[in-house]
């Protein structure tokens, strides 16, 4: 059973972390949960981190001088256990950092921090990457949470829900090839401006929306409510879930998987940040349940 800590903060918002990969396994406003369940039969998942790339790697590895690491898909970060760096009754702050695991996948110092806090209707994120060794830092980092759908009322037809984004994004996104790397050309979608009507059939795979216009999203339901996720420092974003799920994921990014025809080192891979000797770099999300 996984090992998580419990935050509470006003207004009756409530959250569980996981130490494994730092996930929140739970958000509650009020009694209402609102991160998906983690249903192996449809994913076992419920708010991953995404670290050190996201995406998949061409031949389900990384080359870093020319030497190959195997390298999940969306990285270790989600599968490896955190430590407590702080605690307080609507915070908490875990780290990982390098290892004998971790360098047999990625020949590189860091340390990640995530700090979780509760607020009125919000969860807010703020995640650390540092590079304490001597050589510039290759990473990508992602949050990949899920949200019951439908969780206002409805259900999962076209019309019903949507997702809003800030402003007005592009109707096309690349196609996904074979084992999920993603290919150069584009395939429409039914994006009316800033708003995707949802329906489960357009998602044979992720609607992934590079270099977004957009820095909010909300998945709207047809009561009024919406989850609205805003990202600081997250260029991409999508939106994802399975045809037959009852769930919906909206993701930000850092990177993305690797082109299908990519074959260089990890710090050439497109849309990969290359974080100097000593330095860190700062990214955050947050949730809000908007009624």
């Amino acid at each position: 059973m996984r090992e998580t800590i419990d935050l509470r903060g006003p207004g009756g918002t409530a959250a569980r972390i996981a130490l494994d990969g730092a996930e929140p396994v739970s958000w509650k406003v009020g009694d209402r949960e609102y991160l998906w369940t983690g249903d192996p039969e449809h994913w076992n998942r419920h708010a991953p981190w995404l670290f050190p790339v996201v995406g998949a790697s061409a031949n389900g590895a990384v080359r870093v001088d020319g030497q190959p690491y195997p390298m999940a898909q969306h990285g270790f970060a989600r599968d490896l256990p955190f430590t407590v760096v702080a605690r307080a009754d609507d915070a908490v702050t875990l780290r990982l950092a390098d290892g004998p695991e971790t360098r047999r996948h990625y020949p590189f110092a860091f340390r990640l921090d995530v700090e979780t806090r509760v607020r009125a209707a919000c969860l807010d994120f703020a995640v650390t990457v540092a590079n304490p060794g001597a050589e510039p830092l290759p990473y990508a980092l992602g949050f990949h949470p899920a949200f019951p759908w439908p969780f206002a009322g409805g259900a999962r037809s076209t019309g019903d829900y949507a997702v809003v984004f800030e402003r007005a994004e592009r109707a096309t996104v690349p196609e996904v090839g074979a084992g999920g790397l993603l290919l150069r050309n584009e395939r429409p979608v039914p994006l009316q401006g800033d708003t995707l009507p949802l329906d489960p059939a357009i998602f044979t795979e992720a609607l992934v929306f590079r270099n977004a216009a957009s820095r909010a999203m909300r998945f709207a339901g047809p009561d009024g409510r919406a989850i609205r996720m805003e990202v600081e420092d997250f260029p991409h974003l999508a939106v994802w879930t399975k045809p037959t799920a009852p769930f919906l994921s909206l993701e930000c990014w850092t990177g993305h998987a690797d082109w299908a025809d990519f074959s260089g080192d990890l710090a050439e891979r497109d849309s990969q940040r290359l974080l100097p000797p000593g330095m860190e770099a700062r990214h955050a999300v947050r949730l809000t349940l908007e009624t």
